[in-house]
This record gives C-alpha cells, structure tokens and sequence, in this order.
C-alpha cells in the first residue's frame, strides 16, 4: 500500500488507516512536519492527515477560508477515529498572538475526542511538550477518566504510541 500524506484542501480516496496530527497551529513551531518525518520512518506505509497548510496565504483569512480548514480538519479527523489513531500533540506556545488564545480550538477538540474515546473507544494518543500551559490539567484529568490513553512528553514517542495502535 502507497500512504499518503493529506493536506487542506485536499481531499482524497484513502486504503488502510490514518494518522490525523492535532494539536496547535497558530502560534506553534511547525511540529507537524517533524511527526511526519518520524511516523513515515516508523510506518512509511500508513496515511497522515496534517492540518497545517505548506502554504501560508497573506491578507485575510476569510469565512469561506475558514470553513474550508474546519470542514477539511472535521472530515479527517473523522476518518481517523473510525479507521486509525489521533495523535494530539500541545506544543508550546513559540510565539504570541494577542487576539485569541493559545491553541483555543485544540483544546476544545483534545476534550471532544476524549469523550469519543470513552463513548466509542476511539484511538487517541496525548503528548504535551514541557512549557504547554493548562498541562496540569491534562496530566491529571487523563489518567482518571482514560488510563489506557497515554500521554507522553516527546513528539517521537508520541509517534511512537500512535503507530503502534495501527501495528
């Protein structure tokens, strides 16, 4: 089997499972190409859904835009709870911006794929880098309700977690 690695907008026809990469974008180092590089040396043969554009467009980001990333990002990350792993990775905040919080939407995405987790045993992985604020929390809130989900504190053994799931 060929993997694929899948970016918006792109859609496309997929055989096997997928690894969807979660976690922050905006105000985050490019983490995502270097979970790529590491789950194609682990599994050169599984698909990887990244939501992070290679291209970075200037001026507005409009409502159609917009709408385009969540429903690519809804649509993969669907895919990849039936038929795959999430793989949630909170890096740490590398530089500010000051009109919205530090990954606002990865947040709320971690806690509705946790719940998907209890409800419909959904394959999900949780790294957080050292200097990701709200840690604690995760670090504490996880093991209570979903013990068997690990949490990790390297991007390469978060990888690691992931391909095993799918292994």
């Amino acid at each position: 089997m060929t993997r694929k690695i899948l970016l918006p907008p792109n859609y496309d026809t997929l055989e096997g499972p997928l690894v969807f990469l979660a976690g922050p974008i905006q105000g985050a180092y490019n983490w995502q190409n270097d979970a790529i590089k590491t789950i194609q040396d682990l599994a050169p043969e599984l698909n990887i859904a990244s939501p992070r554009k290679n291209i970075i467009k200037k001026g507005k980001f409009t409502q159609e835009m917009y709408n385009e990333q969540v429903d690519w990002e809804t649509y993969h990350l669907k895919k990849a709870g039936e038929d795959g792993v999430i793989l949630f990775w909170l890096a740490k905040e590398s530089e500010h911006i000051s009109r919205r919080a530090y990954a606002q939407t990865s947040r709320a995405e971690l806690f509705e794929w946790k719940v998907k987790h209890e409800r419909d045993g959904t394959n999900l992985v949780v790294g957080i880098e050292d200097g990701f604020s709200g840690a604690k929390y995760i670090q504490r809130r996880f093991p209570q309700d979903c013990p068997e989900i690990p949490i990790c504190s390297t991007l390469e053994d978060t990888c690691l977690k992931a391909v095993n799931y799918l292994l």
